[in-house]
């Protein structure tokens, strides 16, 4: 992965409340964007994930620097808040011309890394989902309004967000949109696949971790559910800790699932290469952005509005959280036309290749840093 040299040395912080592993090829993509030859440009200050959230973090990165926060996770739900202790220190420590920061209200310390920037002259940005608490009445939306203001420039994960903070009255010129991937852009052909002939089944695949939020009870039951000469043959990659539930759930009602583990490399190309669609009934969803390089049609649930980004009528199908029926539908309509899946997975690949990547979503970044270095004042 390869972007242009820049001339310029900048001192960028990122601030994040976990550093996810599959966080780091783009953290050190954009370490190259704001290096000087030996000299570090970037520095990530995150703290470690709560137990039950399964997040494997990252502790270091090539070519930038790991500074590790303490979190306070406060409350739960809907009253979630997280203080991160240490972020004052890092500032004075790193020092940055501009800071990175999650647009999460509930990220206490946020205001007050804020203030810290503004006294002396730095630049904030936010980076977030969104604003849906900003369409809201009363001080629900007063406090969106409010957070959101402090920033330079805001970073929307895809256009959904972007939209939403510009409702909330921040100026277009200051809303950039960097679609959220997971893979480099392919550099592999599109795989050829073949119609299995008759009597055959077409693969199906999920990739992700297994944990309740991903609803891979449903895709079970949905395949169970299919008519007998539809059902397929269904590959689910990964780990966690509803693995044992789901194996017993799938002896019960599905019997062709397959549970592979956890895949890394060429063993997990290898389930990419041989699938004929890929299915995520539940929430998150990087590894959709990973199907699309490999010319796979996409079935997703919508849930964050990111998935927006990556699947459309050309190339996959959105479907309601939680609908069992609406997943069945979808996925007796895509596995009726293989020929049409085909055509669908040549369109993910062009997405792939030209809209969704990491070297777009870095190359967003570095622009936003760069204008606001040039224009960048505060929303107040």
């Amino acid at each position: 992965m390869t972007l242009p040299e820049r001339d310029t040395f900048i001192k960028v912080g990122i601030q994040q409340r976990v550093l996810p592993d599959y966080r780091a090829p783009f953290f050190e993509l954009l370490a190259r964007q704001w290096s000087n030859g030996s000299q570090t440009g970037l520095s990530v200050f995150a703290g470690k994930p709560m137990r039950e959230e399964s997040i494997y973090p990252c502790d270091r990165l090539k070519g930038a620097e790991v500074y590790p926060a303490r979190n306070l996770h406060l409350l739960r739900g809907r009253f979630y808040l997280c203080w991160q202790e240490g972020l004052l220190r890092w500032l004075q420590s790193w020092q940055p011309q501009v800071l990175i920061l999650e647009a999460n209200p509930r990220y206490l310390t946020s205001y007050a890394a804020v203030s810290w920037m503004r006294r002396r002259g730095g630049k904030v940005i936010g980076w977030g989902l969104g604003a849906p608490g900003a369409a809201r009445c009363g001080m629900t939306a007063i406090l969106w309004r409010r957070f959101l203001r402090q920033f330079d420039a805001l970073i929307a994960y895809s256009q959904a967000g972007a939209e939403q903070y510009r409702a909330a009255g921040i100026a277009s010129e200051k809303v950039f949109v960097a679609p959220n991937a997971a893979a480099e852009k392919p550099t592999h052909p599109l795989p050829e696949r073949t119609i299995p002939p008759e009597g055959e089944r077409l693969k199906v695949l999920f990739v992700g971790r297994l944990q309740e939020r991903k609803r891979i009870d449903l895709l079970l039951r949905a395949c169970a559910a299919l008519p007998q000469d539809l059902q397929p043959e269904l590959t689910i990659v990964g780990d966690g800790p509803a693995r044992a539930e789901l194996e017993r759930l799938a002896q019960e009602v599905y019997s062709r699932a397959r549970f592979s583990g956890a895949l890394r490399g060429a063993e997990l190309e290898a389930e990419y290469r041989q699938a004929h669609l890929f299915v995520l009934p539940g929430t998150g969803g990087l590894a959709v952005q990973q199907a699309l390089g490999w010319g796979l049609p996409v079935m997703v649930a919508e849930a964050d509005g990111t998935q927006g980004e990556l699947v459309r009528p050309p190339n996959g199908w959105l479907i309601p959280p939680g609908d069992l029926d609406a997943l069945q539908r979808a996925m007796e309509s895509a596995l009726r036309d293989p020929q049409r899946l085909q055509v669908m997975g040549a369109e993910s690949y062009r997405i792939a290749v030209e809209e969704v990547n990491l070297e777009q979503m870095a190359r967003v970044f570095a622009q936003a840093v760069e204008w606001v270095i040039k224009h960048g004042q505060s929303l107040a």
